[in-house]
């Protein structure tokens, strides 16, 4: 069986670290769905604006491996403890491929790119091949009694964040509900409490530096990426 990517979904985060752990937990998080050139065709995505939410299978490209193992340490379970790789969404898996449910917001008319789907809530790295799209529904993808296990101590997990003003405006105006969202997540794995570490989660072409007290994420410095013309 040979996969091809249809798609590369293309958002604000360029490396693994601050990436939301779940789709959907950060609703402001944005990302651009481009269709690869042999699959442009706007008749595979007739009537796909009358849906609401979609499913993403993408591919882990940071997570492949030429061997597996059969338990993965969940981060959220501190990095000490082992469950079984299928019953974890860790993406090293024995195929590294992921799925995620993501909203569509926005449809965008064929252009040098074919036609473009703006979607919400996402948590992938940017770039990132997608393998196939489907429909989102509600009838028959919604169990609200389903039993969570472990991630369900987790949801309603939350940081504090102090993102002082003068850190906060070097960030692009429509970012900065999004990265605020992403820190309060809590980027960091769950085995790693120091104080005095200084983090660093890249966000939107900026480099976001923070620590964690007790609960509380202070940002220290936003570094913006150098741009072609040599301004920050």
């Amino acid at each position: 069986m040979e996969l091809r990517p249809i798609a590369h979904i293309y958002t604000d985060f360029e490396e693994k670290f601050g990436i939301p752990r779940q789709s959907g937990r950060v609703q402001e998080l944005t990302g651009r769905i481009v269709f690869t050139p042999g699959y442009r065709d706007p008749e595979a995505l007739r009537g796909i604006a009358y849906f609401s939410h979609l499913w993403l299978i993408f591919d882990f490209t940071e997570a492949h491996r030429d061997t597996w193992s059969p338990t993965v340490r969940p981060p959220r379970l501190g990095g000490n403890r082992r469950v079984g790789v299928f019953a974890s969404r860790s993406p090293f898996r024995p195929n590294p491929l992921g799925l995620s449910c993501v909203r569509l917001e926005q449809v965008c008319p064929a252009g040098k790119e074919g036609t473009v789907l703006l979607v919400s809530g996402v948590d992938i790295l940017s770039g990132t091949p997608v393998y196939d799209i489907k429909p989102y529904i509600p009838y028959a993808d919604s169990f609200p009694e389903a039993a969570g296990s472990y991630a369900q101590v987790w949801q309603d997990y939350r940081l504090t964040v102090e993102f002082p003003e003068r850190w906060l405006s070097l960030l692009p105006a429509e970012k900065r509900s999004a990265a605020i969202a992403c820190l309060a997540e809590d980027p960091r794995p769950s085995y790693q409490n120091d104080p005095e570490r200084l983090y660093c989660m890249r966000f939107a072409g900026c480099d976001i530096r923070f620590t964690v007290r007790e609960n509380v994420l202070t940002v220290q410095e936003v570094v913006r990426e150098i741009d072609q013309n040599g301004e920050k």
